[in-house]
């Protein structure tokens, strides 16, 4: 692992200069085919908003794009404020078809990368926690984006288990390699190449993909999710798409939102990787007549994250 300093010094993110107390590390996968670390760290020297703490690749390559103890925003949740967050980059090799779907076109070289962005995790994840004296088996101090979902202090993706999968790769064994490394174990992948017999997919009930509090059951069969669906709420799949009842009946589908704080930038389109349109909403309520892994179409125009909306 080589870890080189290239600071995003103009994004926003590091000319605020808020720092936090390092309570934990945070996983994530860039979720696109592109794996050269450096065209991430460009892009966040001119983002407005989001900003990890390093992106890294598949040969040791690591490059830190702000402060370690400075205030990220990476997972669109209160652990931007508690913890460092780290961007895996995924080959060339895979196609992204909708969501967290993905067609694989050389299973070989795809095998190959992923288990190299595992071991620079590894890697890198022992030197921070060695760094800031944490422990990787404590609870909530090594997490991926989609378990800090799950934990309700980050937004809805579904990285890094959406791609780990594939190859029996699991945060556990992931946390337990961090503890062995630290202690100077090597990190061994020869052995993760069977899938995990615990993937499937599960079917949420809510009333709407962003309020997570509403859900009434998670179900790994859809018939089970459908019988427990009742009237105002809709059955999501795993990438926050609902699929019953269908989009033309769901409740879900336009409805109104209050943000309340001057900046909110209006995207092009669902993801901090599409350009602003230059404009913010400012405070006020809403239309949105479009929902997509949480974000909102609003009927004037753009996108916006529902992170920072409420839904009324």
């Amino acid at each position: 692992m080589k870890i080189t300093q290239d600071f995003a010094t103009t994004s926003d993110c590091y000319r605020a200069g808020r720092t936090i107390t390092v309570k934990g590390l945070m996983l994530h996968s860039v979720g696109c085919n592109q794996p050269d670390p450096k065209v991430f760290a460009r892009f966040w020297k001119n983002s407005d908003d989001v900003c990890c703490h390093g992106v890294l690749g598949a040969d040791g390559t690591v490059i830190q794009t702000l402060p370690w103890n400075r205030r990220g925003w990476h997972c669109g949740g209160a652990a931007n404020g508690t913890h460092i967050g780290v961007e895996m980059t995924e080959p060339s090799t895979i196609r992204y078809t909708g969501g967290a779907s993905f067609v694989d076109n050389n299973p070989t070289a795809t095998k190959k990368f992923v288990l190299g962005t595992y071991k620079t995790a590894v890697e890198l994840f022992a030197y921070l926690c060695k760094m800031y004296g944490l422990n990787p088996l404590g609870d909530g101090v090594i997490i991926s984006h989609s378990e800090g979902y799950k934990r309700g202090i980050a937004s809805g993706h579904a990285d890094v288990e959406h791609i780990w999968n594939k190859y029996g790769l699991t945060m556990n064994q992931f946390r337990k390699d961090v503890k062995a490394a630290m202690n100077g174990g090597a990190v061994d992948t020869s052995t993760t190449t069977k899938p995990s017999g615990n993937t499937k997919s599960l079917y949420r009930v809510r009333k709407s993909w962003t309020d997570s509090k509403s859900q009434i059951g998670a179900f790994s069969s859809l018939e089970n999710a459908k019988k427990a669906c009742k009237d105002g709420y809709t059955v999501y799949d795993e990438d926050g798409k609902a699929v019953y009842p269908k989009a033309e009946n769901n409740s879900d589908s336009t409805y109104k939102v209050r943000v309340s704080i001057d900046d909110l930038n209006i995207r092009t389109s669902p993801g901090t990787e599409y350009p602003t349109t230059g404009k913010y909403t400012g405070k006020g309520v809403f239309t949105i007549v479009e929902t997509k892994n949480g974000w909102g179409r609003l009927k004037s125009g753009g996108w916006i994250c529902l992170d920072y909306a409420e839904r009324i």
